[in-house]
């Protein structure tokens, strides 16, 4: 359920159009650490065109090994990694995305939380800071939004 939202978000958040090389470049997708998808993140985008461009998934373990990518999944179990890749990406206009619960204080910009369904939390201070503009029909379906350093409910 997860790699269907990872794909949506390509939808529902705009980037500056200098992160694409040309019009044909395709969304890249990347996976940081341990992969917790498997198999599930080809079929989800395997032929999958959004905006005109089609997908591309990466993993690596290092940041050094990962290409640029447009939305970066963090899956470092250690706050420590975390927080490092958190901070090495704080400049760029990457979306990155992680379901730790301290994600959005650690400067991540979208946390999941699954139990019977997915709940998404956004740090819009930090989408902002990096030039992301997320709809407001993705801020609507989510539990909590930080903006201006405060969390707050939304549903």
């Amino acid at each position: 359920m997860e790699a269907a939202f990872l794909r949506n978000f390509a939808h529902y958040v705009g980037w500056p159009p200098q992160v694409f090389a040309d019009e044909q470049s395709p969304w890249v997708i990347g996976i940081l650490g341990d992969d917790p998808f498997g198999d599930i993140l080809e079929a989800t985008f395997n032929n999958r065109v959004e905006k005109g461009r089609a997908f591309t998934v990466v993993r690596a373990d290092s940041l050094e090994e990962l290409p640029d990518c447009h939305i970066l999944f963090i899956a470092y179990k250690s706050a420590a990694q975390r927080r490092w890749a958190l901070d090495h990406m704080k400049n760029k206009p990457v979306l990155t995305v992680g379901d730790t619960p301290d994600f959005l204080q650690e400067g991540g910009v979208i946390q999941f939380k699954v139990d019977e369904s997915v709940h998404m939390r956004i740090n819009l201070d930090q989408a902002r800071a990096v030039a992301l503009t997320i709809q407001t029909k993705m801020l609507e379906v989510s539990s909590d939004i930080l903006e201006n350093g405060v969390i707050r409910k939304v549903r």
